[in-house]
């Protein structure tokens, strides 16, 4: 005769399936308010204009503002006017993944050091339509729930690289041969990406693989009910405000003042060789857009006289990764891994970028 297990320790099943319905209605609503819903008209209207804006880097013009206090607070206003919506619900969803999600299923979904959980978190990435700074609290509410790296990297990197909007606002405005670089190209480098940190996390302790994070997801809890998640919630809010926002914002703030440095019109409009294609493809890697930046940017630098090589570098750069985004999931992943991510995209722009520019015109 089976004894069952006392009830204090069974899995409340109905609470677990209302976290995870409150946590997937979060993020449908949100995303259809701050993503899917604005890009839809945008995309007829660079159908209709082949243009999505002017570049957040430097207008109309090809030189950027000189650096200093007002070029950063210019930037900044700019920025976070156009992600302000989506950084709240970037800070909602991370919190909430954490507390509300059992961490069993998530697991089961993308917590497996292989393949299959990196292709499905790159095709989940498909749906979210970030910028990396906003997919980046996310990731770190992820990688709390000890999901894989691999399946961390490649949301991480899936969200602003095979952004579906940002292709078609690319194919409309650059044209789809730009499209089709950037799709193959974000293929390419995620694999990449996700196939180094696999065989560096297989050779490092499992301590520094694994996030720290709690014992249990809140809802999984024996003890978990409406005001303990609550407080569980709340506190995880406050811990990545605190732990986000601050370096976040000063970051944006000196990258902004040092526009003038970072792309000037005697590097990217003369980038016919090695050595300067790999200075703009560097200063993409680290610099910071928000989502579809890049196309107003290179646009704007194409019509001055960019090169194609140096304008496809951009593309792959400018949205992968930059340093706020790496300064946000700083924690969560080895620093040894977010270095290899840095180097493949700065590499893989500069390679891509350069065989591109043989046969593209």
């Amino acid at each position: 005769m089976s004894v069952s297990a006392p009830a204090a320790n069974r899995p409340n099943t109905r609470a677990w399936i209302l976290g995870t319905l409150l946590f997937v209605a979060m993020a449908i609503v949100g995303l259809y308010i701050v993503k899917w819903s604005p890009y839809w008209g945008k995309a007829h209207i660079a159908a209709a204009t082949h243009s999505i804006g002017s570049s957040i880097v430097s207008g109309t013009s090809a030189t950027p503002p000189a650096a200093g206090w007002s070029a950063a607070r210019g930037y900044a206003f700019a920025y976070f006017n156009a992600v302000w919506t989506a950084v709240v619900l970037a800070l909602l969803l991370g919190a909430t993944i954490q507390v509300f999600v059992p961490r069993k299923w998530l697991l089961q979904l993308v917590g497996a050091a292989n393949a299959r959980s990196a292709a499905i978190a790159g095709a989940i990435s498909l749906a979210g339509m970030m910028c990396t700074c906003c997919t980046a609290p996310i990731v770190v509410g992820m990688r709390k729930q000890r999901t894989s790296m691999e399946g961390a990297l490649a949301f991480f990197l899936g969200n602003p690289l095979l952004n579906p909007a940002v292709l078609i606002f690319m194919g409309f405005v650059l044209g789809w041969q730009f499209a089709a670089i950037r799709l193959a190209s974000a293929v390419l480098l995620i694999a990449v990406v996700v196939a180094v940190a696999h065989r560096m996390g297989a050779a490092l302790p499992s301590g520094e693989v694994e996030a720290p994070s709690f014992e249990l997801a809140p809802i999984e809890r024996p003890d978990a009910n409406f005001r303990t998640l609550s407080i569980a919630w709340l506190k995880e809010m406050w811990n990545e405000i605190v732990a986000i926002l601050p370096g976040y914002i000063v970051i944006v703030f000196l990258l902004g003042a040092a526009r003038a440095f970072l792309f000037p019109p005697g590097l990217t409009l003369h980038t016919n060789g090695i050595l300067p294609t790999s200075l703009v493809a560097l200063f993409g890697t680290f610099f910071v857009v928000p989502t579809a930046g890049e196309v107003p940017i290179v646009q704007t630098l194409l019509a001055h006289g960019m090169s194609v090589g140096a304008a496809i570098a951009l593309i792959i750069t400018l949205p992968a990764i930059s340093l706020p985004s790496l300064y946000i999931v700083r924690k969560v992943f080895p620093p040894k891994v977010l270095a290899a991510t840095f180097g493949i995209i700065f590499v893989g722009g500069v390679a891509i970028g350069s065989i591109a520019s043989l046969f593209v015109r």
